[in-house]
């Protein structure tokens, strides 16, 4: 059992009022809040062991450096990867899906060339597709959904031919929050030997995710998403691909040899990684996966399954409320209306009240067009919510309903 009410205490910011009320955040997809052992993480860092990482002989920069590459080591374990050499530091899903979109598109793809992505995508997972359109010439393929959010698998199969060079979908929708099947995705991938990336950014927080056990070539993820710090993120990817992938940056670190005739790039994972890293970040990070770790993945997905079937029945007992999103594996997220009250105004009215949710398209506009909206309210959940919450958001929507 977990014991909400201690993981509360570790959390500050629950505890502050907004407009006189109590804070209730229900915007975690967006990002989560950290917990005090993460912040007093980086306070420490800074204060005691701050210097550059890599090549330095002092003592600071070595503990500082052993901090750093021990944050790669704790994140390798966390997802199961086969080496530390897998796991690229970036600042984000999004930079990690930019990384892999120039990389590949540069050393794999040419003009006529397709990658298949999916209806549901966030908006980091098909722009740098089509900027790798524009630059070459490759064709993008989508992946539609049925009315309940959940993708077509037999469609998916169809889309496959001799010009498909990658298949790049997320885990879970940051909208509709379909758990999709990326087993099954990636084993039709491999039948057609065509890698996969999958954004994990909404699957990492809430699951335990095994990259070998997936057979994931790429995998991406946020830190801030999972109770560590904003601006660090990683990409794993299978050190086979990874090695013949070419630089995204070039500079200080990724580098082995350079002169004015040729560089030489660093070895893996080094070489993706130029510049100074935030090695603040990742030993925030490594500390806000011993803090996932420490109350246990299972504990965490089960509470919020309960949770969110709880929310879902509670929201569907209001009048004119509906959701989208009702996939049979769905995650801890719920978009709704309610009847013809534009979401803006309703997160609006429900943030004087002290609930924070998101409004608008949530950076996924294709996916909104294919329901014919504009928007939706997002409630997303994580670990530290409770029902009593849940119950404040009820009545808060059906007191905004009321005013319309």
């Amino acid at each position: 059992m977990i014991d909400i009410q201690k993981i509360r205490q570790d959390f500050p910011i629950l505890q502050r009022e907004v407009y006189g009320k109590p804070l209730i955040y229900f915007d975690n997809a967006a990002t989560t809040q950290k917990p005090r052992q993460v912040v007093e993480s980086i306070v420490d860092e800074y204060y005691s062991v701050n210097a550059n990482v890599h090549r330095g002989v002092h003592f600071l920069s070595q503990q500082a450096t052993e901090l750093h590459e021990g944050s790669r080591e704790a994140v390798s374990k966390f997802i199961n990867a086969r080496s530390i050499s897998e796991v690229v530091f970036t600042r984000g899903t999004t930079e990690s899906i930019n990384l892999l979109a120039f990389s590949f598109g540069e050393e794999f793809m040419q003009e006529g060339d397709e990658v298949i992505i999916s209806t549901m995508e966030h908006h980091s997972n098909i722009v740098p597709w089509q900027l790798l359109a524009a630059r070459k010439g490759i064709a993008i393929k989508v992946i539609p959904i049925n009315a309940k959010g959940e993708l077509l698998m037999d469609e998916y199969e169809k889309l496959f031919s001799e010009r498909t060079k990658l298949v790049s979908v997320t885990h879970v929708s940051n909208v509709l929050g379909t758990v999709n099947p990326v087993k099954e995705l990636i084993r039709i991938a491999h039948d057609h030997e065509v890698p996969v990336l999958i954004d994990g950014a909404q699957s990492v927080p809430h699951m335990q995710v095994d990259v070998q056990e997936l057979d994931a070539d790429f995998y991406a993820f946020s830190s801030h998403k999972m109770y560590g710090p904003t601006g660090i993120g990683v990409l794993y990817g299978k050190e086979n691909w990874l090695d013949r992938l070419p630089p995204y940056q070039g500079g200080g670190e990724m580098i082995q040899h350079v002169s004015f005739e040729r560089t030489t790039f660093n070895e893996l994972p080094f070489k993706f990684e130029a510049g100074t890293p935030d090695y603040i970040g990742t030993t925030a990070l490594a500390k806000a996966l011993d803090y996932m770790t420490a109350i246990g993945l299972d504990k965490i997905a089960i509470y919020e399954h309960e949770l969110t079937r709880y929310a879902t029945e509670r929201l569907k007992a209001i009048e004119g409320l509906r959701i989208y999103g009702e996939a049979e594996h769905k995650g801890s997220v719920i978009s709704f209306l309610v009847g013809d009250i534009h979401h803006f105004d309703m997160g609006t009215l429900l943030d004087r009240l002290g609930i924070a949710v998101r409004t608008g398209h949530h950076c996924a506009q294709p996916l909104m067009q294919r329901f014919g909206i504009e928007g939706t309210v997002r409630a997303s959940f994580a670990v530290y919510n409770t029902k009593e919450e849940v119950d404040v958001l009820t009545q808060g929507i059906e007191r905004v309903s009321r005013m319309f």
